[in-house]
């Protein structure tokens, strides 16, 4: 049984999610709320089925049972589009970025606006500098910068502007801190928050619970594929959620004794 910490509906909610592959069930029952204005970490172990479940929200992978409820209201999902046009944006853990192209070239890849038969190279840009505006990010000279120029916390701020570029309600982060040093951390810390601030819903999947207590307003652990507890970040400490995600529970929280040692 996991804890539930508010009653504020959720922009999107996973009740129940069930996913195999061939014999082998990654994801039992899986639950999952995400409230718009927050940053919700979703955090694991190797193997906990953290991937799968972003896979899912993504429309990647179609789930075996269980809901997808988005604003309230069950929706089929059948693939990313649908996703997309829900407004629910991945950033993965290699970013997809095209290095021989500049930072409009890659926010607008796929989606170019165009004047007639020629791109609307102006439009572009002007959306491409008004979008890295509004995220305050200050650290990029120029959006004509070629990505291969850019260090690891400004490619990462990139392919994230580039997610909510399209009037995106929910961004999923993966790992989006891995590999960076500490000012570029920083920087990454910083606009996870602000998206958050600025009314977009964030899960952000993390192995590092020192960014994830930094940034998180709660956390939903998951043990061999099932939720071991939501929680408010305040109201936990760091060793409680380590307890969660390798044994899935830690005192009153978490799941039954018996499912906890159950093997997946």
């Amino acid at each position: 049984m996991s804890s539930t910490t508010t009653d504020a509906p959720a922009l999107l909610s996973l009740r129940g999610i069930d996913k195999s592959f061939g014999a082998v069930q990654v994801l039992h029952g899986v639950d999952l709320d995400v409230r718009a204005g927050e940053v919700t970490a979703l955090v694991g172990d190797n193997g906990a089925g953290k991937s799968t479940l972003v896979k899912c929200i993504a429309g990647i992978y179609t789930i075996d049972a269980g809901q997808y409820l988005f604003e309230g209201k069950p929706v089929s999902i059948s693939g990313p589009r649908d996703t997309g046009d829900l407004g629910i944006e991945v950033v993965y853990q290699d970013l997809a970025l095209c290095d021989n192209l500049d930072i409009v070239q890659n926010m607008f890849l796929g989606r170019e606006k165009r004047r007639g038969v020629l791109l609307d190279e102006p439009t572009m840009e002007e959306l491409a500098r008004q979008t890295l505006a509004g995220l305050s990010v200050r650290t990029v000279r120029s959006v004509r910068q070629l990505v291969s120029s850019l260090s690891g916390g400004q490619r990462q701020t990139v392919a994230i502007a580039k997610a909510v570029l399209w009037n995106s309600r929910v961004v999923l982060l993966d790992e989006p801190t891995a590999a960076l040093g500490v000012a570029q951390t920083r920087q990454v810390l910083d606009l996870v928050r602000r998206l958050a601030d600025n009314g977009l819903g964030v899960v952000l999947i993390s192995h590092n619970l020192s960014d994830v207590f930094e940034v998180a307003d709660h956390i939903t652990a998951l043990y061999l594929g099932r939720s071991a507890a939501t929680v408010r970040t305040r109201d936990v400490t760091s060793s409680q959620v380590v307890e969660l995600i390798t044994t899935g529970r830690s005192g009153d929280l978490g799941l039954a004794p018996a499912t906890a040692s159950a093997p997946v």
